[in-house]
């Protein structure tokens, strides 16, 4: 495969992945009538089933004897931070807060620039300086405006900002690191799920067999598109990656606002518009730096 070839298969498989995030609001909304933390609860077991056997059959399970005690407790850690992620997408998803969802992925890359500085000690060039800035006013002005912060949004962006800076010090292949950290979730879910049944509140096997076969899909609905991702991101370029992975939060909203009915006046047009243009100084600086760099390495 060339060179081009690659790109462009890499392209399209990480294009899917961002567009099947995007599309999730839909997958749980079919699923509304099951309690949220049920919900939660067994993607987690069923995410932990997909994973695992989709590394056996791969014959990838040999990670396991390379994991160290601090790899240990950074697995955990990112377990902990993608298990509060899942709980409030998902609580967020089938309440009617689809947009909210969306707002939050639009501003984790710029999240992502911060806890750089702060956490690696990077340094941020004048573009990125003023793409952080005007990100934080559209965030002030969504909370002035409705008198609290985007508490969803923020939460969904600073989780999974996190995720990743853990995932920086712990590096694992995406359905390795999938695999380890539902498996820390695991125990709790299903004891929960377990105690659901046996107050007489469960609702697997009790709400037909199509909201069962959603619920057990629920682990490959969330392995598929990481390993796609993980296949995209080992083959094009991080400034490539980072316009398409706005395809999700621009599906959620078209979700959120044309399927769902979901407020977006012009209080909300304005915090987006900030926090567009924000992305778009911060994408077309990545872009930029990217040329400059083939084009020295190319001399």
């Amino acid at each position: 495969m060339t060179m081009n070839r690659s790109v462009v298969a890499g392209t399209w498989y990480a294009a899917l992945a961002f567009l099947i995030w995007g599309l999730f609001p839909l997958y749980w909304i079919r699923l509304a009538t099951v309690p949220a933390m049920q919900l939660v609860s067994h993607r987690v077991v069923w995410c932990t089933v997909a994973a695992w056997l989709w590394l056996l059959v791969r014959g990838e399970l040999g990670f396991v004897r390379t994991l160290s005690p601090r790899g240990l407790v950074l697995m955990t850690l990112s377990s902990l931070l993608i298990g509060l992620n899942w709980s409030v997408y998902v609580i967020a998803a089938t309440t009617g807060h689809v947009v909210d969802t969306s707002l939050g992925y639009y501003i984790t890359p710029l999240v992502n620039i911060l806890f750089a500085v702060f956490a690696l000690k990077e340094s941020l060039n004048v573009p990125q300086r003023f793409a952080v800035g005007l990100a934080g006013l559209g965030v002030v002005w969504l909370a002035w405006q409705f008198g609290a912060p985007p508490w969803v949004a923020l939460t969904l962006a600073v989780s999974f900002a996190l995720y990743g800076l853990v995932h920086k010090l712990a590096p694992l292949a995406a359905v390795e690191g999938l695999a380890v950290e539902s498996s820390v979730l695991l125990a709790p879910a299903a004891g929960y799920l377990l105690w659901c049944e046996f107050q007489g509140t469960g609702a697997f096997l009790h709400g037909g067999w199509s909201q069962d076969v959603l619920l057990i899909l629920g682990g490959p609905v969330t392995a598929v598109p990481l390993a796609l991702f993980a296949a995209g991101a080992q083959r094009v370029p991080m400034t490539l990656l980072g316009v398409l992975q706005y395809i999700s939060p621009t599906v959620a909203l078209v979700i959120g606002v044309v399927l769902q009915g979901e407020s977006f006046g012009s209080v909300r047009v304005v915090g987006f518009v900030l926090i567009w243009v924000a992305l778009a100084v911060f994408t077309l600086d990545g872009w930029k730096r990217y040329r400059r760099a083939r084009s020295t390495q190319n001399t």
